[in-house]
């Protein structure tokens, strides 16, 4: 793996996690296809999107991050760790984690704490309205 963009410690640290998730560099499918979408001419008649297929597992990435082949190369190997490890780890991975807190964020809150939340919010604008300077009366 030729990968000129990266520096070499990150270049290792990726060869690391792809040993120990057990993939060998031998078995992975790797393509080439034309780019497409915003980046003007060159993107759109060269060959930089990278697929990536690992049969053992099914896996299949495609990576088009980048204008260069060699950084699309190395985010697709990137990308294919993460899923790999998210298949291991199951409900432990980042990956299911971080969406797993959208969706208690977006979650519809009860009657109960629409009230509450309605409630703090009367009494921090009577504390504001509190703070306000003292108009004079015009009698």
């Amino acid at each position: 793996m030729n990968i000129a963009p990266v520096s070499p410690e990150k270049r290792q640290a990726l060869e690391q996690r792809l040993r120990e998730l057990g993939v060998l560099e031998n078995t992975l499918v790797e393509k080439f296809v034309l780019g497409s979408g915003s980046g003007g001419q060159k993107v759109n008649k060269s060959s930089t999107c990278v697929y990536l297929r690992h049969p053992a597992s099914g896996v299949e990435v495609k990576c088009q991050a980048s204008r260069s082949r060699e950084m699309n190369r190395f985010l697709a190997r990137r990308e294919l760790c993460e899923r790999l490890a998210e298949r291991m780890e199951g409900a432990r991975s980042a990956r299911r984690q971080a969406a797993e807190k959208i969706r208690r964020q977006k979650r519809r809150r009860s009657r109960r704490q629409r009230q509450i939340t309605v409630e703090q919010k009367r009494q921090h604008g009577a504390k504001k309205a509190a703070r306000r300077p003292v108009s004079p009366d015009l009698d």
